[in-house]
């Protein structure tokens, strides 16, 4: 199928295999959707052969109808830039684990590697109990919570407007609404009234959700409870992130002392780095 393109093309065999190299040899398929990584077809030679009919044959051989191309998570709002190459709707909706995840993919991100967190969310939340979600996004974890789990309530705070219009219409659609709530805005000035409430905080954020630990200590029960903080280590070393968080949440002014952490790797990073999730039992002094 592209093979035909870079045929018909004058290029000598260097030229072509630099073409070669940018062809993806993997992409994610989800919908009538296929995302493409951001390396795929870059670079001059590509732009000279690009073109709506090449787009179109792309589709025809994924068996999809719209192509999207991946690009930088960026900003505090962690918001996508992923570039729609065909189709003119950027709106779509994910199925995972029974649960259905709606939204812009332009504007919102959704990452696949982390399908395991999301179930094992769903699975470790005991009947009854309150969690709030720090930072929720589009439901990543609050929706395994309420779908999964006989959780009494999940306080669910997000600040960009794309995630939470995107989180109405997932709660909604999995008819979980009722039992959660949403906080528009920076977490750190909408918590106000959920002091010593909840059973289970998490703070799903990366690099690190460092400026909201006090937050969440505030929002937890005055007798402890669990986080879920997510955060990057050293490969060779993933001591090290547990030892300065057990530092920074202890010396915080609430009298909390950290009684047990479970380390989780979700996945690598980048070179040298993983992407950990440490779940942390707090006791009261």
């Amino acid at each position: 199928m592209i093979e035909s393109y870079l045929i018909s093309e004058d290029k000598d065999s260097e030229s072509i295999s630099l073409l070669i190299d940018n062809i993806p040899k993997r992409w994610e398929k989800f919908s009538d959707v296929a995302l493409l990584p951001n390396s795929s077809f870059r670079g001059n030679d590509w732009d000279e052969i690009i073109c709506d009919e090449f787009w179109k044959s792309v589709c025809d051989g994924l068996e999809v109808k719209r192509l999207a191309r991946l690009g930088e998570i960026r900003g505090d709002k962690r918001e996508s830039t992923v570039e729609i190459l065909v189709g003119d709707n950027d709106w779509v909706i994910r199925k995972e684990s029974g649960i259905k995840y709606g939204y812009p993919l332009t504007k919102c991100m959704f990452s696949s590697g982390n399908i395991n967190e999301r179930r094992r969310m769903g699975e470790v939340v005991s009947n009854g109990e309150i969690v709030v979600d720090l930072f929720c996004g589009i439901g990543y974890y609050t929706l395994p919570i309420l779908v999964k789990s006989k959780v009494k309530h999940v306080y669910s705070c997000e600040w960009n407007i794309h995630a939470i219009n995107s989180l109405k219409f997932n709660l909604k659609e999995n008819k979980v609404e009722n039992r959660c709530t949403i906080y528009e805005g920076d977490n750190r000035e909408t918590t106000g009234d959920l002091t010593n409430i909840a059973d289970r905080i998490l703070l799903g954020l990366l690099p690190t959700a460092k400026k909201s630990y006090d937050i969440a200590l505030k929002c937890l029960k005055h007798s402890g409870g669990f986080l879920h903080l997510h955060g990057l280590a050293p490969a060779n070393n993933h001591q090290k992130l547990v030892d300065s968080t057990t530092k920074l949440l202890e010396s915080l002014d609430y009298d909390y002392k950290v009684k047990n952490i479970i380390i989780n790797k979700i996945k690598s990073y980048a070179p040298h780095w993983d992407h950990l999730v440490l779940d942390i039992e707090v006791k009261k002094i």
